[in-house]
């Protein structure tokens, strides 16, 4: 029974190995592919200037917040305990506004990152498709850094894998 299973083991990965013989296999950078669509680059730009818009206005109500604070500490002597409290409320209050901009910021720029280039990864990939099926590939590579498989049209052996370790 044990060399009945070997058997069929090695029977299968022989099967396995004819299959993928007769696979065509293809490959694509898709980073690179990706980083030179003239839409991508488009995209980018206008992301790279929302991101100066964000930054430019933090930067000016950073100024605004130290000036304040520079001004409330140079008075502080010259007014009461409760009026340098309030100040010092009001201080903490913009540091918090600041704050919530910063990651407002920050998520709208992601937001509008993956927004826009959500539709641009479907386009290349749907080309992708559409040449490795013209040109009759099974499989399509992706040999980007961290790269995998993009199109399978060959045959899937998981369930008779399955059955064979028993589940």
């Amino acid at each position: 029974m044990k060399h009945l299973k070997q058997l069929f083991t090695v029977a299968l990965l022989m099967v396995a190995t004819v299959s993928m013989a007769q696979s065509k296999v293809a490959h694509i950078e898709v980073q690179k592919l990706i980083s030179e669509m003239p839409e991508v680059i488009a995209a980018q730009k206008e992301i790279s200037e929302l991101e100066k818009t964000y930054s430019t206005d933090l930067e000016n109500s950073v100024k605004e917040y130290q000036t304040k604070a520079q001004t409330y500490a140079a008075d502080a002597e010259n007014q009461t305990e409760i009026i340098n409290q309030k100040r010092r409320t009001e201080l903490e209050g913009i540091q918090q506004s600041l704050e919530q901009f910063r990651q407002q910021a920050a998520q709208d720029l992601q937001k509008k990152q993956v927004e826009m280039m959500r539709p641009l990864y479907e386009k290349a990939r749907s080309a992708i498709e559409k040449v490795a099926t013209a040109q009759g590939f099974n499989y399509v590579l992706d040999s980007s850094a961290g790269g995998s498989v993009i199109m399978a049209k060959g045959t899937d052996i998981m369930t008779e894998v399955k059955k064979e370790l028993g589940f």
